[in-house]
């Protein structure tokens, strides 16, 4: 009974120094939601000593502290306890979901890891709190402001924001760059180029700051209602005064970063009353004029003309669409070619929209051209206006005599089908003299021909058997038929983005289109009302590569971003490379 006392007694004092013992290696975050324009904390903590500390790569942020090492030791009724900190302060580089990955490090010759863990990247914070941002002494001297012409607008009328940095007079801005742009989400947008910034004088809060006009949006608003546009956020390189002096007397400063935002404006979009609303109207919004032209009112048969209905004006030209001529059946009429010349500036869409019709007669008459209409609202007197074009009639001096035509020789607009014309002289290519020779006999046994066509089908057999042994090699060969139908399948999807290389606009829409299409026909949905992230755990669930699934969310970023921002003709390329490659990746892995 005593030796199994002794026994238990012994268990108890091992198992104890064992868990004494025990080595913990763990990552620990000052939170894990966070702000763009919030800073955040990891702490990589030990309780014994190590050697070859190996932090993660920190991707998706942007290390602004760090590393910084802590040492501490305590005994507590004679026991000992040790803990060795790495500490890091980064800056997201953008919005989304990310990880911190695994840090290793060496104790006692073994190797430990640290758990991942999970990052969420929210848009701009109106109060960040974050007690370790170095950069708070210059929080009420930096600021930018988004302004908005008018929070009231109605459906598709123009709206401006105007983004304006204002800093101190006491403060130096050396830099910055955009962190996190706005998607203008419900809005048609377009940016207007701003050549060169100008340092102006001005207020801010009736106080004296000098300002920058950093970017110049129009808007025109796609919904009625409440509609958010987001914030704008910077990343600034800053100079601050510190209490510091030179020999001469003068105030040393000291750079840093802050990342600011302009903040999220709500717009109130109105509807367009319904009062005095025509059944023609196409959505126009603005101050037209309307007009319907043509070449020439005079011609003879199989001669064309041009027939141009066109609107011109302030407004949102491009966001609707032109009424459509009528035109009598006698009148051959071609697909009109569309032509835009509009203009964007801070008054909105200025310019004009035309479509150009070609017009051939077939017969000799007088054609009308009916009067056609336009509608639109016009915003200074808050109702609907319509403009008529008046008619237009076409006179066809020489041709053919349409013998369906009215007596008084005017055509009519045909609503039915068109008559079929009787020519008297539909039996002209029939001739009645003729010049016939005689045809010497050819015999085909015995000739060319007839060896050819006797021996070529034996000479296809080996042929056909070489081609259906290659076709059986190139089934049985799973792994190159699907790397063959991935490459087939990037060819199909980004062929029109391949079209608009070099045109910035059109080859970012067509890409970010063929990526959402590809998604589209691989998972039967529809992925553009998808955010990113519930893309990226669908991807993940068919077992596609994490690596490949972020390729393909960042170059979808890419898409997003790149409207914005200055991009090359090389850049360009590289996003197309990127995207075929990885589409063929996708498909290769998909399940």
């Amino acid at each position: 009974m005593k030796l199994l006392n002794y026994i238990s007694l012994i268990l108890i004092v091992l198992s104890t120094s064992i868990a004494s013992a025990q080595i913990s290696f763990e990552a620990k975050v000052s939170k894990k939601k966070l702000g763009i324009n919030e800073r955040l904390r990891v702490d990589f903590e030990m309780n014994q000593d190590g050697d070859n500390f190996n932090p993660p790569d920190f991707q998706n942020f942007t290390v602004i502290g760090g590393p910084n090492q802590a040492v501490s030791t305590s005994w507590v009724n004679g026991k000992r306890s040790y803990k060795k900190t790495y500490s890091y302060f980064l800056s997201p580089k953008q919005r989304g979901t990310f990880s911190i990955k695994q840090a290793s490090i060496e104790i006692d010759g073994d190797v430990y890891k640290t758990s991942p863990i999970t990052i969420v990247v929210t848009a701009a914070v109106n109060n960040p709190n974050d007690p370790n941002n170095p950069e708070t002494i210059a929080a009420d001297n930096i600021h930018l402001v988004a302004e908005v012409s008018n929070t009231n607008p109605y459906l598709n009328e123009a709206i401006t924001v105007v983004y304006k940095l204002y800093v101190s007079p006491d403060t130096g801005v050396s830099n910055w760059r955009e962190k996190d742009n706005p998607r203008y989400n419900d809005f048609w947008s377009q940016n207007i180029d701003i050549k060169g910034l100008k340092v102006q004088n001005g207020t801010y809060k009736g106080e004296d700051y000098r300002f920058v006009v950093l970017r110049k949006t129009v808007l025109y608003p796609q919904k009625t209602g409440k509609l958010e546009i987001e914030p704008l956020s910077l990343d600034v390189t800053i100079e601050v005064p510190t209490n510091r002096r030179d020999i001469f007397g003068g105030r040393l400063m000291t750079q840093g970063h802050k990342t600011i935002s302009a903040g999220s404006r709500t717009i109130n979009v109105k509807e367009l009353p319904l009062n005095g609303k025509p059944a023609d109207f196409t959505g126009a919004v603005g101050d037209f004029e309307f007009n319907v032209i043509t070449t020439k009112t005079e011609l003879n048969a199989s001669e064309s003309l041009q027939a141009r209905v066109e609107v011109k004006g302030n407004g949102n030209l491009k966001l609707f669409e032109l009424p459509k001529l009528t035109l009598p059946s006698s009148l051959e009429v071609y697909e009109p070619e569309h032509t835009e010349n509009v203009s964007t500036n801070l008054n909105g869409m200025q310019g004009g929209i035309s479509d150009s019709y070609t017009i051939v007669p077939q017969f000799k008459g007088k054609y009308p051209i009916p009067s056609i209409s336009f509608s639109y609202f016009d915003l200074k007197t808050e109702s609907y206006k319509r403009i008529s074009s008046g008619e237009i009639v076409i006179n066809v001096l020489e041709g053919p005599t349409n013998t369906t035509s009215s007596d008084n020789n005017i055509a009519s607009v045909n609503n039915g089908k068109q008559p079929v014309v009787v020519n008297n002289q539909q039996f002209a290519f029939i001739k009645t003299n003729t010049n016939l020779t005689a045809i010497k006999p050819n015999y085909f046994f015995k000739s060319t021909g007839f060896w050819t066509g006797l021996l070529l089908p034996l000479l296809a057999i080996p042929l056909a058997l070489i081609i259906r042994k290659k076709k059986q090699e190139r089934d049985a060969d799973v792994v190159g038929n699907k790397i063959r139908k991935a490459d087939k399948l990037a060819k199909k999807y980004l062929s029109e983005a391949k079209k608009a290389l070099g045109k910035k606009e059109a080859f970012y829409v067509a890409l970010e289109k063929a990526l959402h299409n590809y998604l589209k026909a691989k998972l039967n949905i529809e992925t553009s009302d998808l955010a990113k992230d519930k893309i990226e755990n669908l991807l993940t669930s068919r077992q596609v590569n994490n690596i490949i699934v972020l390729e393909f969310i960042q170059i979808l970023k890419n898409c997003e971003l790149a409207r914005y921002t200055p991009i090359t003709n090389v850049e360009m390329q590289q996003d197309y490379d990127k995207a075929a490659s990885t589409i063929s990746a996708i498909d290769k892995q998909f399940k």
